[in-house]
């Protein structure tokens, strides 16, 4: 009822801001595009009698509105293209440019270097297309973030997981596999991971993508209706992949550091007609490296082409492959203690494997083909489909238990996966008017369809002779002790004897509608999306089948022209399969989300500021029902769990000064247990939650004199009063990581050095737990179980661009 209410209500407020526009009415509007007619994102427009600049939407849209009635002069540029100016006079009507055609034009080599407006490094002004909304990051009615290509080039991280998360505020990664994908938190919740505007989390995945591949990094905070409903309303992160541009140029990187680091990548962009029918884009990197812990290591194989064919000015077909191939030794790299955390005396290198074990190999395929059509002025369709090939053959070891003295006996297993997605996306997207009101419109269906097989059997029940003792670790097991795996059978028909299947699927059809009145100053979004889903657990339980209305609704006020303010309530549901002891079927998990915020761009547009508070309620997670036992054991679960987020983030990225970016961030994170059948529960701290997260990353860049083109960066990030396990006090050492490093740009080369861990903090922990006693084997005790962070490293790269 509420729903049909709240679009009802459309008509209504259109005609009742309508009569409010019409007297006040007076911009300047239009979009640019290039000679293929494709739109020009990121584009400057200036009113140069004025002073006042705005930037071209992702679309290529730009406006300018509260204007008097006299004539303006236009200056617009964009790398890569000619720059223009024209005159514009205003009288008592919106004056609408159209399209206007910028030709392009050939750069100098310092811009040739950069690839872009100088301080562009770290700022967006727009979210990428595969997000599917037009409108520019100042005026969407939600936090979103996004890390550029060129923050992680001087950051010199090489993967989604290597510190990526600093850049965010409240963003926090739980160490694990860390060979193969990330595990990123945000407000309360693990975030899924999305590609290009797809869901694509998985089981133990997606394998986390190389720095070679991404264009940026989108982080959408909360819920994001417009996206996916089925997901923990945290938010979740999109890894954009680098596109061909059209414009011939590449770049070489050569990188190399501590722990036998060597890394090589070449990134070539271009033509392959001459008429721009055919264009490419090539991503090759390769790296090998070993780990700070003893005999663990990790090389990897990165290749991604991508081709489009422009059928016509209105019309193009893109297919994308990338293929990660990796082999390690050990997926993680825990520690152990029977004493503490980070213990002092267990040494930073430690290993909990053996290299007689036999190496993991990792392959991972993904094929993309996209289909965009300009349907006119207004209106564009788009198509995506996906394929993702997930295969890996492993073994793994753990422990059995850990004595007083540091003694682990370890178990041996197979840890063979193998993952198979299929994506479907089709959208519309346009705008109208109705009146004086502008309408921005998405609509389309997405659908997805996720299989895992795994085969974790054992191997070795104890692998043989003394066991591994953390404070006095000794290696070298013989090869022929460890039993090679059976691997005649597929992994998918392994799987089913293990009963390790887990099948998911979804079709979800979504509206969205962003209305902006009072000359484009106020816009309010409201979105309905429908989902059906289906997943099927590990354990063969019962499915859980679910269809689900989950409304959003959005508002956002521009004050000026470089300020806003936005509220947003938004809801996500997170699908639950198996049933109570009644056997019925569990309701989805659902997260609903308010937030609001206020967005500022400062100095002409070069850096941003956003401050945001949120709560998010997450009601219907599972508990134990202690009144009954579960005849295999333990007791059955039911729904009366809730946790409840609250917190403020602040985000400053950008330009400060010239030479002088910023990535710094905030945030207060308060997530506790707010109901639950064990009244003593009530009021613990969710797990692997951070209260206080607090980073900054500064480079400065001399930019005259003898010393012009040296750069001199540091960077801080902490965590503080973390909580893991059933607390509710801060129980997990705090965080607290320093890093510096000295670069030279000039011209097409770029030369750089970072020393990580500049203090050699030995007490960097991403993630811990506590395991109680066994009861069952007298000398076994409690034992902590972490990962540490490495030792002071460095790391130096080389980058020549052409």
């Amino acid at each position: 009822m509420n729903k049909s209410l709240s679009f009802l209500a459309i008509p209504l407020i259109s005609s009742v801001f309508s009569v409010a526009q019409a007297q006040t009415n007076k911009v300047i509007e239009g979009f640019l595009i290039n000679e293929k007619s494709e739109p020009i994102s990121g584009a400057t427009v200036k009113l140069t009698n004025t002073g006042v600049t705005t930037s071209t939407d992702s679309e290529g849209h730009f406006i300018f509105d509260k204007l008097a009635s006299k004539t303006y002069h236009l200056e617009i540029k964009a790398i890569g293209y000619g720059k223009l100016v024209m005159e514009v006079n205003v009288k008592d009507v919106p004056k609408n440019l159209g399209p206007i055609l910028l030709k392009d034009q050939s750069q100098a080599i310092d811009e040739v270097a950069v690839y872009g407006k100088y301080y562009e490094h770290y700022k967006f002004d727009s979210i990428s297309g595969s997000l599917r909304l037009k409108t520019p990051i100042l005026e969407l009615p939600q936090n979103i973030q996004v890390i550029s290509s060129d923050l992680m080039a001087d950051q010199q991280v090489f993967d989604i997981v290597d510190g990526i998360t600093r850049n965010i505020s409240g963003a926090t990664r739980q160490g694990h596999w860390d060979n193969q994908y990330a595990n990123i938190r945000m407000r309360g919740s693990k975030i899924p991971a999305f590609r290009n505007g797809m869901n694509i989390e998985a089981s133990w995945g997606p394998t986390a993508e190389d720095a070679s591949m991404i264009e940026r990094i989108e982080f959408v905070k909360g819920p994001a209706g417009f996206m996916l409903a089925n997901g923990e309303p945290g938010g979740f992160y999109n890894v954009v992949t680098k596109k061909p541009t059209g414009n011939t140029k590449g770049s070489v990187t050569l990188n190399t550091g501590s722990f036998d680091l060597y890394r090589g990548a070449v990134d070539l962009d271009g033509r392959i007609t001459k008429s721009n029918k055919l264009i490419y884009r090539l991503n090759v990197a390769g790296q090998k490296k070993k780990f700070f812990t003893k005999y663990n290591n990790s090389n990897r194989l990165v290749v991604a082409p991508v081709l489009t064919y422009n059928i016509d000015s209105l019309t193009a077909i893109t297919a994308e492959y990338t293929f990660q191939g990796s082999s390690y030794l050990s997926n993680g790299n825990y520690t152990f203690s029977p004493k503490e955390f980070a213990d002092p005396g267990i040494a930073n290198d430690f290993f909990y494997g053996d290299p007689g074990m036999e190496p993991g190999k990792l392959r991972d395929h993904s094929a993309y083909l996209y289909f965009d059509r300009k349907l006119n002025d207004k209106w564009k369709f788009h198509a995506q489909a996906a394929y993702f090939n997930f295969d890996m053959k492993a073994t793994s070891t753990w422990l059995n238990y850990m004595t007083a003295e540091g003694s682990m006996p370890r178990y041996y297993s197979t840890a063979d996966e193998h993952g198979e997605n299929k994506f479907g996306q089709f959208s519309f997207n346009g705008e109208e008017r109705t009146g004086n009101i502008r309408h921005r419109i998405l609509a389309g269906v997405d659908y997805g369809n996720k299989k895992f097989w795994g085969d974790f059997s054992s191997l070795l029940s104890v692998i043989p002779g003394d066991p591994l003792n953390v404070y006095n670790p000794v290696y070298g097991i013989p090869e022929d002790v460890f039993p090679k795996v059976d691997r005649t059978l597929s992994i998918k028909e392994r799987a089913k004897s293990q009963s390790y299947i887990t099948s998911s699927s979804y079709t979800s059809l979504y509206a969205h509608d962003e209305m902006a009145f009072l000359d484009d100053r106020l816009k309010m979004s409201l979105g309905l999306r429908f989902t059906s889903s289906n997943v099927v657990s590990k354990t063969n339980g019962d499915p859980a089948k679910d269809k689900v209305w989950s409304p959003r609704v959005g508002l956002n006020y521009l004050i000026i022209s470089s300020m806003s303010v936005y509220g947003l309530f938004d809801q996500s549901f997170v699908p639950i399969s198996g049933t109570d002891w009644q056997g019925n079927a569990f309701r989805p998990i659902r997260g609903n989300s308010l937030e609001a915020g206020v967005k500022k761009e400062w100095g002409a547009g070069k850096w941003i500021s956003t401050l945001s508070i949120y709560q998010i309620k997450r009601k219907n997670a599972l508990v134990e029902d202690s009144e009954h036992p579960n005849p295999n054991g333990g007791y059955y679960s039911k729904q009366l769990g809730e946790t409840t987020t609250k917190g403020i983030e602040f985000d400053v990225t950008g330009e400060i000064v010239k030479g002088l970016s910023v990535n710094a961030n905030y945030a207060l994170t308060d997530s506790k247990i707010s109901k639950d059948t064990k009244e003593t529960t009530i009021g613990n701290i969710t797990p692997n939650t951070a209260k206080h997260t607090a980073n900054a990353w500064v480079i400065y860049r001399l930019q005259n004199g003898f010393l012009k083109g040296i750069g001199l960066t540091g960077s801080v990030q902490g965590m503080f009063d973390r909580a893991i396990g059933t607390t509710k006090e801060s129980n997990f050492k705090n965080y607290l990581r320093t890093d510096g490093g000295i670069s030279y740009q000039k011209g097409r080369y770029n030369i750089s050095i970072m020393v990580n861990n500049l203090l050699d903090n030995r007490k960097l922990l991403t993630a811990g737990s506590i395991t109680a006693k066994n009861a069952k084997i007298a000398e076994s005790v409690s034992y902590y179980t972490y990962i540490v962070e490495a030792r002071r490293n460095f790391r130096m790269g080389v980058t020549y661009k052409f």
